[in-house]
């Protein structure tokens, strides 16, 4: 995955404010995560992640809408400040669903080793990943198993 060239950084940063795992971050911080990010402007019904493949990053949304899919079946809808893909960012596990675009989306790819050197001295991203971990577990367990 490449850098952000400096056009993409000021609509990058933009996107991301609009995240809940970066509220807390500022101004700089944000350009400071923009400049490692890859941006990817997806078409409708574009997959995105495919469940069994090697996850490498997470993907945090800036336009558009994904279905998260698990045997064909939708689980979650997603827009713009929503992330996916974060189990990514602790093991090396292959994906457990496939994420499908609904609508022309424009994501932004963060690798686990770029992301864990930024965010190593910011507790509070790790404390919102796990905190949005355990909801979507919990939304997508079967009854009983928790």
């Amino acid at each position: 995955m490449s850098s952000a060239s400096r056009g993409d950084v000021k609509a990058i940063v933009a996107g991301l404010r609009k995240s809940e795992l970066l509220k807390s971050l500022n101004d700089r911080q944000l350009k400071r995560l923009a400049h490692y990010a890859l941006v990817r402007d997806l078409a409708k019904d574009a997959l995105v992640v495919t469940r069994g493949e090697k996850g490498v990053g997470f993907y945090v949304i800036l336009e558009g809408r994904v279905e998260v899919r698990k045997a064909g079946q939708a689980v979650a809808s997603l827009g713009p400040g929503d992330f996916f893909g974060e189990l990514a960012l602790f093991d090396n596990k292959p994906r457990s669903a496939d994420v499908v675009t609904v609508e022309p989306t424009t994501v932004v790819v963060l690798s686990r080793w770029e992301f864990w050197g930024f965010a190593a001295d910011k507790p509070e991203i790790l404390r919102t990943i796990l905190q949005v971990m355990a909801r979507r577990l919990e939304q997508t367990a079967p009854a009983g198993a928790l």
